[in-house]
């Protein structure tokens, strides 16, 4: 299956500098391995905002849970989460 997922990052304010980056670090250490795995597809920034917009796969809603809260940074998300379906005139080829 196909999702998009919307992520609103709200890091604490008085968070250290040195948390912040050690946290920035491992989420893109992360993201990177859930790519490699198909499971982070595309990725966008949303400009002017600290939000990012991805195209995710996975087998179904409980295995997209387990990667997106694998991410270090889960706990600060807001996570909107929209299931996609295949229309029957997409012009793309079906995506395995």
């Amino acid at each position: 299956m196909e999702f998009i997922v919307k992520i609103k990052v709200d890091l604490p304010g008085d968070m250290p500098d040195e948390q912040r980056a050690a946290l920035q670090k491992a989420e893109a250490e992360r993201a990177a391995e859930l790519a490699a795995e198909g499971h982070l597809v595309r990725l966008w920034r949303i400009i002017g905002r600290r939000e990012n917009w991805g195209l995710w796969r996975a087998k179904d809603g409980t295995e997209l849970h387990a990667a997106l809260s694998s991410l270090p940074m889960f706990p600060y998300r807001d996570i909107e989460v929209v299931p996609l379906a295949r229309h029957p005139v997409d012009p793309a080829p079906p995506s395995s």
